[in-house]
């Protein structure tokens, strides 16, 4: 690690991404600025992310998040799938490496707060409803100027400026990159919904409604997650028991995005500023997270310069994959569909394949971090 003293960090978001990235910062002694429009941290309650893989758990390690997060998420212990009910394949994956998870569950807002409280440990504080409004003059010199809540601005030339602020960025659409891709004509629904005693969470499911999907993933001990294709969803939900109360529903479109450069002159991107794709596969939050602690072991040693050029390779592969298996699930084609109920079976029968989907699913199919040891 080389000496950073001269420089100066600004990073625009406050989730898991930028929270991440603060934190890989300052554990190695560069204190960035953290601003964020939020007025606080995420609630427990809300759960929009919720699989953290086996490599976000890998390099979360050094900070001592991961052994905090194996504490309170819980582990998935494999994945089945279904046609209209009838068995097609189960995925194991809570045999990775051993016995370690390949995916394990845990809300959104508590990966948050224990993000949150590792960097405090380092006396860094988000500046909480702190707006960046403008960025100016260019990525080799960016001029940011943040609005506070009482209406108080001020403007700021930071070295670095670090755009970890969402898939609608300010900071991206300040500076330059462009962002092609395409959206799937598909909408999706979800809802979650609470039960009055813990029910069964040890594997996902999903069941191909041909055409059409319906999935269920666990959130809580007492709470699942419906997500489908299909507007009457609801009404094919087959509850364990009487649910309690739905407290979460939503409606969504799904896009696949990425920047053709995760870096411009002095202004760099990670998370969902820079690439944007389909739930599926439990890729989003990880991959954001991955390019956090990339881009801050690379400016720990000088050589942020290499961020784009080593992490677009991985984020490209991620979002072929995820475009593979949301195609797999959202096929409507007769003749799709009789296939996909024939060779998901078979799968059983080839390890490799079941190894090649777990790799993908802990998140190991990315190059690994040169600065932790294998």
């Amino acid at each position: 690690m080389v000496s950073r003293a001269d420089i100066s960090i600004l990073i625009a978001g406050a989730g898991p991404v930028g929270l991440t990235l603060a934190l890989e910062l300052a554990r190695r002694g560069i204190k960035p600025r953290i601003v964020t429009q939020t007025d606080a941290p995420v609630s427990e309650s809300e759960s929009r992310a919720l699989g953290i893989n086996a490599r976000t758990l890998m390099l979360l390690g050094p900070s001592g998040v991961a052994e905090r997060i194996r504490e309170q998420a819980l582990p998935i212990e494999g994945l089945r799938l279904t046609s209209q009910g009838t068995p097609l394949l189960t995925i194991h994956t809570n045999k990775f490496r051993g016995n370690a998870a390949a995916l394990s569950i845990l809300p959104q807002g508590v990966t948050e707060r224990l993000l949150l409280e590792q960097l405090r440990t380092f006396e860094v504080e988000p500046e909480w409803h702190t707006t960046v409004n403008t960025v100016e003059g260019g990525a080799e010199a960016p001029e940011v100027t943040l609005i506070r809540k009482d209406d108080s601005g001020e403007t700021v030339r930071p070295t670095i400026l670090m755009g970890a602020d969402g898939a609608h960025s300010i900071v991206r659409k300040s500076c330059g990159f462009t962002f092609p891709g395409e959206a799937l004509d598909n909408e999706f629904f979800l809802a979650d919904y609470a039960y009055d005693t813990p029910v069964d969470v040890s594997y996902a499911r999903v069941d191909f409604t041909n055409p059409g999907v319906l999935g269920c993933i666990p959130v809580r001990a007492n709470v699942l997650r419906y997500i489908s294709t299909l507007p009457d969803f609801e009404d094919r939900i087959v509850h364990p028991r009487d649910p309690v109360e739905q407290t979460w529903r939503s409606d969504f479109n799904v896009s696949f995005r990425h920047v053709e450069k995760m870096s411009i002159g002095r202004v760099y991107l990670a998370g969902d500023a820079a690439h944007i794709h389909s739930p599926v596969g439990a890729r989003g939050m990880n991959l954001g997270i991955e390019d956090a602690c990339w881009l801050a072991w690379l400016i720990s040693e000088g050589r942020e310069v290499e961020y784009s050029d080593l992490r677009l390779p991985a984020v490209r592969g991620v979002l072929r994959q995820t475009r593979m298996l949301t195609t797999l699930a959202t096929m409507e084609r007769p003749a799709a569909l009789m296939l996909r109920k024939r060779l998901l079976p078979l799968m059983a029968h080839l390890p490799f394949a079941e190894r090649g989907l777990v790799k993908g699913i802990a998140g190991m199919d990315t190059p690994h971090p040169p600065w932790i040891t294998h």
